[in-house]
């Protein structure tokens, strides 16, 4: 299998905020801004892949910064890092200043998909060499919340847990 670059999955998806996705506030709700990651994320897993893929966890959701009513948002999603079937995906989620047009991260997430054949048989997907600063960041980041995850569901000793150990080292 080839070897791909984060970039090769990059998705981006921007949208208009509209009266009928808005609370009481005005704002954007949680859940279609869940939504709209969640699609972004499986395009990028998709492209990384080509397989089809499926959703296996939402490992973290950071609603730093409302996303008022009107805005223009866009989400970005790539792959931070492959595993046998499985890829963490990183989203970026940025509003658009109406008068400036400056971006400004709002929140961010990370998901994790797992590539399965047309009977949903998890299927071995091609690695990943990141290549900038952030994509190496996130790529090594990635490692070490897989194998907190894997120690918190029972499925991994903590004495193997090495890459994670290293950070109280």
């Amino acid at each position: 299998m080839e070897i791909k670059t984060p970039e090769d999955s990059k998705t981006t998806l921007t949208d208009l905020v509209l009266p009928g996705e808005t609370n009481p506030l005005n704002n954007l709700f949680g859940g279609e801004l869940l939504a709209r990651m969640d699609r972004a994320a499986s395009i990028a897993a998709r492209r990384h892949s080509r397989r089809i893929v499926v959703t296996a966890s939402v490992n973290h959701v950071a609603f730093n910064k409302a996303v008022p009513l009107g805005s223009v948002v866009t989400v970005e999603a790539k792959v931070s890092r492959a595993f046998k079937t499985s890829m963490e995906i990183f989203i970026d989620v940025w509003i658009e200043d109406r008068e400036s047009g400056r971006r400004t991260k709002a929140n961010e997430a990370i998901y994790t998909f797992v590539a399965v054949d047309d009977t949903g048989n998890p299927v071995p997907i091609s690695q990943i060499e990141p290549q900038s600063k952030l994509e190496k960041d996130r790529f090594a980041a990635a490692l070490r919340r897989k194998q907190l995850s894997l120690v918190l569901a029972g499925k991994m000793n903590p004495k193997d847990a090495t890459e994670l150990k290293a950070l109280f080292e």
